[in-house]
């Protein structure tokens, strides 16, 4: 996944930041406020349940999305694209851990964690020298 911002107009929601529509957008804090629910961890049958109520279009939410403020809605979202294009990309970016042994899904900091190394991988490219760089003439 690759994550594209502008600096000079940096959404104020993390999820406009991470996820390119605004269903997936709506799907990724449905997800997450889902497992804060569950005191931030959810087991695999109740993230299969949760994927699979999605799928059906019986899931029943509230948005804070514009126009559906307080609003109870249901939302439809395929299942294999819920893991393939939220679940998953959550796990690779350190969003959301998931322990092997417990079976379980977690929110996790790792997220923030490798935000700050990408940081620094900058600053290390910024310092590098210009006798660094080789570029091969031919």
């Amino acid at each position: 996944m690759v994550v594209l911002f502008d600096q000079f107009h940096l959404p104020e929601d993390i999820f406009e930041i991470v996820f390119a529509t605004s269903q997936q957008r709506i799907v990724a804090k449905v997800l997450i406020k889902a497992i804060k629910e569950k005191n931030g961890e959810m087991n695999k049958t109740e993230m299969s349940f949760f994927a699979t109520k999605l799928h059906d279009g019986e899931l029943v939410t509230e948005l804070d999305e514009p126009g559906y403020e307080g609003k109870k809605v249901k939302l439809s979202y395929n299942k294999r694209q819920f893991y393939d294009r939220i679940l998953t990309p959550m796990k690779s970016m350190g969003m959301i851990d998931y322990d092997l042994y417990k079976k379980t899904y977690r929110i996790s900091d790792q997220f923030n964690r490798e935000l700050v190394k990408i940081g620094l991988m900058w600053m290390r490219e910024v310092k590098r020298p210009v006798s660094e760089f080789r570029i091969k003439q031919g």
